[in-house]
């Protein structure tokens, strides 16, 4: 089935003469079109969250089209037809008042999930509601990472939130990430502060000199945590000192895909385009499913861990089809601060994925690990 989900893309299909027959229309206003829709073919049309005028809803019923109405009271639109964008989810905020945060479609919408239940909404609506707007999440996900038909080399980056700016820990993490898109990798990481903010930076600045990384970077270390007043203006301050130019797109793109469930780590405004969900389980099972290029893990706690072992049982199951590189950047970290590696390098044995696992404190050495995986894949 067609699916349109931009007035754009509406109202070329109506110019083009084709039918609606069977066509998915998700989320639009649709109240200035009633005269096209009255007289269209509506049989097996479907509409997902449009405000239509009383004549065409009465037309669209009449000729079996299903419509799914509007959902009020909502900051949040169940049917979203594209994923969040920095400039949406901020809009509002003045870097120089830090505390027009409180006034963003993304402070709002955290608002309503915590005076809703948070994860267990109190109703069945707002529950329907979180689910439908996730899933529409997910479908505008998979509709970016197959543009140009699916052939992104997806690399996610996993480490702390608590991983503060200015540390040489964060620095790797950007030269990482900034040097895997200057090889044409898609960075992926979980939208938040400290490692997964690193991710996208590295991104940011993949067409930018060493110079300008620095001074970037300098500026963000004035707020090192996620918990600093200035932390998010300071953000905004690189990004307009910094910005992305017309040629840096899709270069410099980069996704990140945070979760209210932690929202009050406001996502990071690197990431060019932000998945952003209700539910925690539902975005981390899909963080790690999409990173068929492989994960880098860099220094993290129980949630960096968390995500190792769903990772390795994606792998060691080969639940989603593909064996992916499982690199851990830290050798002292992973083996005795946090000892994960020997266990798991003990589960893999006998295991294809075994293969695929390393540890390493050499930037090289994981980008060379990635590379010749990439290449060795079907259709490289």
């Amino acid at each position: 089935m067609t699916e349109i989900e931009t007035i754009e893309a509406f109202e070329r299909h109506l110019r083009s003469g084709a039918h609606l027959s069977n066509v998915v229309i998700q989320g639009l206003d649709l109240r200035r079109h009633t005269a096209a829709l009255v007289t269209a073919g509506l049989a097996g049309t479907v509409f997902l969250g449009c405000e239509l005028e009383m004549e065409a809803l009465s037309a669209a019923l009449a000729h079996g089209a299903l419509v799914f109405p509007p959902i009020s009271g909502l900051p949040y639109q169940p049917y979203r037809g594209s994923l969040y964008s920095p400039e949406e989810l901020y809009a509002g905020f003045d870097p120089a008042r830090p505390e027009t945060y409180a006034d963003t479609l993304d402070a709002r919408i955290y608002a309503h999930w915590t005076a809703h239940g948070r994860g267990s909404p109190p109703t069945l609506l707002e529950m329907l509601s979180q689910r439908l707007h996730d899933h529409a999440v997910t479908d505008a996900m998979e509709e970016l990472l197959q543009a140009g038909g699916g052939t992104r080399k997806v690399v996610a980056i996993m480490g702390g939130h608590s991983m503060k700016r200015g540390q040489p820990d964060y620095r790797a993490v950007v030269a990482l990430a900034r040097e895997l898109t200057q090889r044409g990798f898609f960075m992926v990481s979980g939208g938040g502060p400290g490692a997964m903010e690193a991710t996208h930076v590295g991104a940011w600045f993949a067409r930018r000199s060493e110079a300008e990384l620095d001074a970037g970077l300098a500026l963000l270390a004035k707020a090192p945590s996620y918990t600093d007043r200035e932390w998010l203006a300071r953000a905004f301050e690189v990004r307009g000192a910094f910005p992305l130019q017309d040629a840096d797109r899709p270069f410099c793109d980069s996704l990140g895909i945070p979760t209210w469930h932690y929202g009050h780590e406001p996502p990071n405004p690197f990431a060019t385009s932000i998945a952003k969900y209700f539910a925690n389980s539902v975005r981390e099972d899909g963080l790690l499913t999409i990173a068929r290029g492989g994960i880098v893990y860099a220094p993290g706690s129980a949630g960096t861990i968390q995500e190792v072992f769903q990772d390795a049982c994606q792998n060691h199951y080969n639940s989603v089809g593909v064996i992916s590189p499982m690199i851990f950047l830290g050798t002292e970290f992973w083996t005795r601060t946090r000892p994960v590696y020997p266990l798991l390098t003990q589960l893999a044995q006998g295991q294809e994925y075994a293969r695929y696992l390393l540890l390493t404190d050499s930037q090289e050495e994981v980008i060379r690990a990635l590379v010749d995986y990439d290449s060795s894949r079907p259709g490289a």
